[in-house]
């Protein structure tokens, strides 16, 4: 049975045709319909009025956020201290000069004596180190700086003095003694605020761990009470063998961190006390592992997680 023509044109009538582009000089204006990119004056007046509206409220709401958070806080004391922080309660040792870049996974200080080159490398990241303690970084005149002592502490919004001319041979003038094979390094305990030490300042009860010349220093009566209150420090050798190799050890300007450092509290000017190891002897071509500790009833000490102490490797090259 054949379609009649009027069908046939019915059912063309229902295809549907596919428009014509419309130019691009139309779509960005159509003076036919009055329309800019598609839009008439009454679509984009809507659209934008909407958009000042959310973005107005959204940066609004950002503000009151912001305004919330800084007022919350304060720029010097954090929120969480000590057991509540990330950072816990017990501070780690650090040491300077800090390795060099391409051999960060491991803290070593190897050199030449009569080579100036093979340590001034080590020498002048003390320098840098250092700046911030010399007087145009710290001055005792600056109304801040109080110079302090185990009977008189900083009073109230001012810190204590780091002299470093106290480090005996540990200086600059004297190449902190790297030319004379006997190095210097410092050690300083990382920042805590609020941090208190409980300090070991009874001989009788010292923890058996405690290296034995250290404990014969705080035993000595020649050390007065009040000084014992002092984060002491012990460096020595890992192995025996590393103990017979590594010869005398001087610190200065004393064996610790004088307690009256402490608490940390972000005041303007303050820095970290410092300790001046000085190996005297150490054996030549040897390689003399190190392990430097901090001693108070309140510091953690842990080789896996470095806690309380830090270790380093030392060869004076003949």
């Amino acid at each position: 049975m054949s379609r009649s023509p009027a069908s046939a044109a019915s059912a063309h009538d229902h295809v549907r045709m596919k428009p014509e582009p419309v130019p691009f000089s139309k779509f960005l204006f159509n003076s036919q319909n009055g329309t800019v990119l598609g839009r008439t004056a009454g679509s984009w007046a809507k659209i934008g009025t909407f958009y000042i509206i959310f973005y107005t409220f959204l940066a609004a709401l950002v503000a009151f956020c912001m305004w919330v958070f800084l007022d919350t806080l304060d720029p010097r004391i954090p929120k969480w201290q000590v057991d509540q922080s990330l950072i816990g309660n017990s501070p780690g040792l650090s040491m300077r000069p800090l390795p060099f870049e391409d051999k960060v996974e491991k803290t070593q200080i190897v050199y030449k004596g009569s080579d100036m080159k093979s340590y001034k490398t080590y020498t002048d990241a003390l320098d840098d180190f250092l700046s911030s303690y010399r007087p145009s970084g710290q001055s005792s005149d600056d109304v801040q700086v109080h110079n302090c002592s185990y009977n008189e502490p900083p009073p109230k919004g001012k810190v204590c003095e780091v002299d470093i001319k106290q480090y005996g041979p540990c200086t600059q003038e004297n190449h902190y003694s790297y030319h004379k094979s006997a190095p210097c390094i410092f050690l300083k305990l990382n920042k805590i605020y609020g941090w208190e030490p409980v300090f070991y300042d009874d001989s009788s009860s010292l923890p058996s761990a405690m290296p034995s010349d250290l404990k014969e220093y705080i035993k000595d009566k020649g050390v007065k009470q009040h000084t014992l209150n002092t984060v002491w420090v012990s460096c020595e050798g890992e192995s025996e063998d590393d103990r017979n190799n590594i010869g005398p050890i001087q610190f200065y300007p004393r064996r610790g961190f004088p307690g009256y450092y402490y608490p940390f509290e972000n005041t303007d000017g303050y820095l970290s006390p410092l300790v001046a190891v000085r190996f005297e002897r150490p054996a030549r071509d040897q390689n003399i592992n190190v392990e430097c500790k901090a001693w108070a009833r309140n510091i953690k000490q842990d080789r896996y997680d470095r806690f309380g102490l830090v270790r380093f490797e030392l060869k004076i090259e003949s």
